[in-house]
């Protein structure tokens, strides 16, 4: 079992809204992925801040939990947001470079290409966010394991 996952940009106040959601990519715009967790989220936040991970890690927790078993709803720091949005093009293939090399993605077997493709959706919805002055949640539940491909 993996996670099921949608990353959404949204106003802070639509968080109830979006873990009462069955589907929020239904609702807000975002996307789907397959095999993210928490654990990702917040490597990928120690990348782009410089935190250690345990540190990262306590700033992706997640807000609300519906339930023991899902779904439960994390909001993405916005300092990471705003840092995944200015980035170009080679900073981003950098970023994923790394990221691929860590031991949350490489045990996963997730491949350099499908995490690059991973940052390059977020990135985009992170312009977006930025853009409208949203915020990144990502809505988590217990589902089928797989990668974004």
């Amino acid at each position: 079992m993996g996670m099921l996952v949608n990353v959404v940009v949204a106003d802070t106040e639509d968080a109830g809204s979006i873990i009462e959601s069955e589907k929020p990519v239904e609702e807000w715009k975002g996307f789907e992925a397959k095999g993210l967790d928490q654990a990702k989220f917040a490597m990928l936040h120690a990348l782009l801040s410089g935190e250690l991970f345990d540190e990262a890690l306590d700033e992706c927790g997640p807000l609300y939990g519906a339930s023991d078993e899902g779904p439960w709803l994390m909001k993405l720091p916005d300092d990471s947001v705003a840092r995944l949005a200015e980035l170009d093009e080679d900073a981003l293939d950098q970023v994923g470079e790394e990221l691929a090399a860590t031991e949350e993605f490489e045990e996963d077997g997730w491949s350099a290409e499908e995490v690059k493709g991973f940052i390059i959706q977020l990135a985009d919805l992170a312009g977006v966010a930025m853009a409208q002055g949203r915020a990144m949640f990502v809505w988590m539940m217990q589902g089928e394991a797989g990668s974004l491909t």
